[in-house]
């Protein structure tokens, strides 16, 4: 997990420029469709980075985009009508049946299937119209890391190239190097507030949802902590009845428009007593975690590599091996 995580820099350079020429004429190939909606398709990691997506091209494109449930095609078999919608589906494998059937049956509706995906000649990469190459070379620990931040990294050249925003488009050429900063980034300070943890909440508000979301699974499946992610606009509607004195919160927050309202909850955490760890914010008298600077879209895709270093030490630390979490494989196919 330390090794591919590490990986990750120098396969976001990668697949930036050997998919430049393939993501331009998506781009234009998609201002030329202009669907009237952007459904989702993913698992696990992958279902991250499409929440993700949704908020990104939702604030980008001013289009709906919805996650798809794959029983719905893979069990039920149910038709949907998907002219002029584009359907992207997100893989690191490309083999997991229930998303294969999904983008076959996409296809077969009407929509314009995307699979985003790592292994380029997998059963979901040649059911789809087009795919976008991660880029991300071999993952064999369990846990995606690598494969996870070039998904979003794929995501953001997408739609930078779609809707032609040159400023994203510059900002992105930084982001292989701002990846290897925020590798760099001591976030071990966690490791004594996280350390005995059981369980715990991991915050993060648009785009920085989707990261909340797979940190949160990564100390599920590395550390054996049960955490839960939330929106910080959630917390308030039921979760905070469990806040008491000394539980764990991880917050995210990048510097957009959410950032008033994720720091107003943080303040409401430490009054109440949480034992709350800060990135990408600082607020007195609460753990602070440094965080890379970068384009406000960028930012979450920094800071999930730095958390993916702490992960990593943090399972160790609770004397787990991250690298082989009981009960789970690289590969698992639903049906």
């Amino acid at each position: 997990m330390f090794r591919e995580a590490q990986e990750a820099s120098a396969a976001v350079r990668s697949q930036l420029d050997e998919n430049r020429g393939l993501i331009e004429a998506l781009g234009e190939a998609l201002r030329e469709l202009s669907p009237r909606a952007v459904v989702t398709c993913g698992r696990g990691s992958s279902d991250h980075a499409a929440t993700f997506a949704k908020y990104l091209i939702e604030t980008r494109t001013g289009l709906h985009s919805s996650s798809a449930a794959p029983s719905i095609s893979s069990l039920y078999a149910t038709r949907s009508d998907l002219r002029s919608v584009l359907f992207v589906v997100i893989s690191q494998s490309g083999a997991s049946p229930d998303l294969v059937a999904t983008a076959k049956a996409a296809r077969e509706a009407g929509a314009l299937v995307l699979a985003v995906v790592n292994e380029e000649e997998s059963p979901l990469a040649r059911a789809a119209h087009h795919r976008i190459p991660l880029q991300a070379g071999p993952e064999k620990s369990v846990a995606a890391t690598k494969s996870y931040v070039a998904s979003l990294a794929a995501i953001l050249h997408l739609v930078a190239a779609w809707t032609v925003d040159r400023e994203l488009q510059q900002a992105l050429q930084q982001a292989p190097d701002q990846l290897a900063m925020a590798w760099q980034l001591d976030w071990s300070p966690a490791i004594s507030r996280l350390g005995s943890a059981e369980s715990l909440y991991v915050v993060g508000r648009g785009l920085g949802l989707g990261i909340a979301r797979e940190a949160a699974l990564k100390l599920k499946e590395t550390c054996g902590i049960h955490a839960e992610a939330f929106s910080a606009a959630e917390l308030r509607h039921g979760p905070m009845a469990l806040i008491e004195p000394g539980f764990p919160v991880f917050v995210f927050a990048q510097r957009d428009e959410t950032r008033p309202g994720v720091e107003a909850l943080a303040r409401e955490l430490g009054q109440a007593g949480a034992e709350v760890v800060l990135a990408g914010m600082e607020l007195p008298g609460l753990l602070t975690l440094p965080a890379q600077r970068a384009h406000p879209a960028i930012e979450p895709m920094l800071m999930i590599q730095s958390f993916y270093r702490l992960a990593n030490a943090l399972a160790l630390a609770r004397g787990r091996d991250p690298d082989r979490p009981p009960h789970l494989s690289k590969v698992t196919e639903t049906v």
